[in-house]
């Protein structure tokens, strides 16, 4: 893997548009393709792996995994192993997570309503 050069235009600009635009900063938390899913579907409550798996059967076990490691660190997701036979893992969302709920339920509307149109031409 090429590493990055930390000191070039490329990385100065995007440094800057993180400080300075608050759209950056989101699209940096919960931008791709797969994370506002999983964030969807995490709205309805705790999930298990195995669940979340199951809800979106066309993203890869390393997409997933992936993406809620990195959900974790941004502090939007909360991984919490239970200590029971067998062990298992749930994710929720933190209080952060919970915050961006608006924009989700947002992006939903606007796509029920989309659809709509689309479909009913």
């Amino acid at each position: 893997m090429t590493a990055i050069k930390e000191n070039s235009t490329i990385q100065e600009n995007k440094k800057y548009a993180l400080e300075k635009c608050p759209v950056t900063h989101t699209m940096e938390k919960i931008g791709g393709y797969w994370k506002p899913i999983i964030l969807y579907h995490l709205s309805h409550g705790d999930r298990r792996y195995s669940e979340l798996k199951r809800a979106i059967p066309a993203i890869t076990e390393k997409m997933l995994i992936q993406h809620l490691k990195q959900l974790e660190v941004d502090n939007i997701v909360i991984r919490e192993s239970k200590q029971v036979i067998p062990p298992y893992v749930t994710y929720r969302l933190s209080n952060a997570g919970k915050d961006l709920m608006p924009v989700i339920d947002a992006m939903a509307e606007w796509a029920l309503k989309d659809m709509d149109v689309a479909f009913n031409k």
